[in-house]
């Protein structure tokens, strides 16, 4: 009796701990064991067939990073020395010593983004991206933050309510909007809603306060506007 008394409460207790949410602090601790400062952002490794995906989601990172409270080089300042190192090829250390931007630039970290899908449907209204966010330490090279946000941003317009004609208006219009619609407005709305639980810099009013704050799943899939 006594043996399924355990059993039972030990159950319970497992599924407890499973039904906890995991807050910020145990799901990325060490982001807060080694408070990284600065960030260097590597140029992204391009998985998909559209070779200006990599340039134009280069641009997008500098600010949601900044806004997070890290000090972060200027991606146009260090693509000469990504060159001159062949990191503008980041696959080659996207899982290798980091050691050198840390001796060089003095970063605490460095930013990977993978690109795994950058499409358009224009008369869906649709432009889809699919990105993984890793950062690394260049001290330890440890993974501190790891995400990825499979997105898709709506553009759609309404014909309003002429009936058919009204409807192909839409689509026209839908198609138009697509097809105009900065790639760089997608990446960016891409990296706010994917790295807005990434645990807060030193310049954040946040830093070291949000620790307890739920973190969301590693996955993210959503459709915003």
């Amino acid at each position: 009796m006594k043996k399924i008394i355990l059993s039972a409460l030990l159950m319970v207790s497992v599924l407890s701990s499973c039904s906890t949410s995991q807050t910020l602090g145990n799901k990325y601790p060490g982001m807060y064991e080694e408070k990284p400062l600065t960030i260097a952002i590597m140029p992204p490794v391009n998985q998909t067939t559209h070779v200006e995906a990599k340039d134009y989601f280069y641009t997008t990172m500098y600010m949601p990073l900044c806004e997070k409270g890290y000090y972060v080089f200027s991606p146009y300042l260090t693509m000469e020395m990504f060159q001159q190192e062949s990191a503008y090829d980041a696959e080659y250390f996207i899982d290798a010593d980091l050691s050198i931007f840390k001796n060089v630039l003095g970063a605490d970290a460095a930013m990977f983004t993978i690109i795994k899908d950058w499409s358009r449907n224009n008369v869906g209204g649709v432009l889809a991206v699919d990105v993984e966010y890793r950062l690394r330490s260049t001290k330890t090279g440890q993974i501190l933050y790891q995400k990825e946000g499979n997105i898709k941003v709506d553009t759609s317009i309404s014909g309003g309510d002429g009936g058919i004609i009204g409807a192909l208006v839409g689509m026209v219009a839908t198609a138009v909007n697509t097809a105009v619609t900065d790639k760089v407005v997608a990446g960016r709305k891409c990296n706010a809603y994917v790295l807005s639980d990434m645990p807060a810099g030193k310049y954040s009013p946040l830093y070291e306060k949000d620790s307890s704050n739920p973190a969301t799943e590693s996955l993210i899939k959503a459709t915003i506007n």
